[in-house]
């Protein structure tokens, strides 16, 4: 199998020839030094797989011939992870390893307690940034589908938006928060079947604010417990996706 990947947009995966140019090639030509007659893949994040050979490797280009498409069906449940900015370089983390647990998307939240600011001619270049974070994480793991990351809002700006979800919840430090099992189980026995779509909140170093908390749920979100210890948001963030994919994967197989 190829062992090489590489990331193009759809519109650039369209022919039987592709060529690499700008990061990718650098990245192909400089740092992997692949060859010709080499096979590597070409991930479109929008569910296509290409298996192509290496036809020719020029000086800031990289010519490659389709030999194989393969289409992936989307996660039957997509998952948007509402992440509190954390201090740092985290927040690259948290989208890594977001990707590599098959999340759909990635909403950045300026919540009250955020140390982090982010100026609003900032917010754009920065999303671009943590989007070439998520590419990087297809290319690593091997997914066909590309995590969308949006620009950083505050939680009022998003909940402005209204936007509906199967199942909303919001990891929460305060007493009478269930386990997701709970809340995956009423939706089954009153849908009859598992959520297509799922929002997860997770709030920022000393959780959210009680009035964001109590804006979040009057929306529709419900409380989660996270464990009995308080986890760091990073951590929190991967063990709710890890959670929320195990319960999404056990529905599934039990079917």
């Amino acid at each position: 199998m190829p062992g090489h990947r590489f990331y193009l947009p759809p519109e650039a995966c369209r022919d039987n020839t592709l060529s690499l140019t700008g990061r990718e090639a650098h990245h192909a030509l400089r740092v992997l030094r692949v060859q010709r007659g080499e096979q590597v893949v070409v991930l479109d994040g929008a569910g296509l797989e290409c298996r192509c050979e290496v036809q020719d490797c020029g000086r800031n280009a990289v010519a490659l011939k389709v030999v194989e498409k393969r289409s992936t069906v989307p996660l039957p449940c997509q998952l948007t992870l509402l992440q509190a900015l954390p201090k740092g370089k985290l927040i690259e983390s948290i989208i890594q390893k977001a990707t590599e647990l098959g999340v759909h998307r990635i909403v950045p939240l300026l919540a009250e307690r955020v140390v982090a600011h982010i100026e609003d001619e900032a917010a754009e270049e920065k999303s671009e940034k943590w989007q070439l974070v998520a590419i990087e994480a297809i290319k690593q793991c091997g997914s066909a589908w590309l995590p969308r990351v949006e620009a950083p809002v505050t939680p009022q700006e998003y909940l402005a938006r209204q936007e509906n979800f199967d199942l909303a919840l919001v990891g929460s430090l305060q007493p009478g928060s269930k386990h997701p099992r709970e809340y995956f189980q009423r939706f089954q026995h009153e849908q009859g079947r598992r959520p297509g779509s799922v929002a997860v909140w997770i709030g920022p170093e000393g959780d959210f604010s009680p009035a964001e908390l109590r804006m979040i749920e009057a929306a529709g979100a419900l409380p989660i417990t996270l464990g009995r210890l308080v986890l760091r948001t990073e951590t929190a963030a991967i063990y709710c996706l890890s959670i929320l994919n195990y319960e999404l994967q056990a529905g599934e197989m039990a079917e």
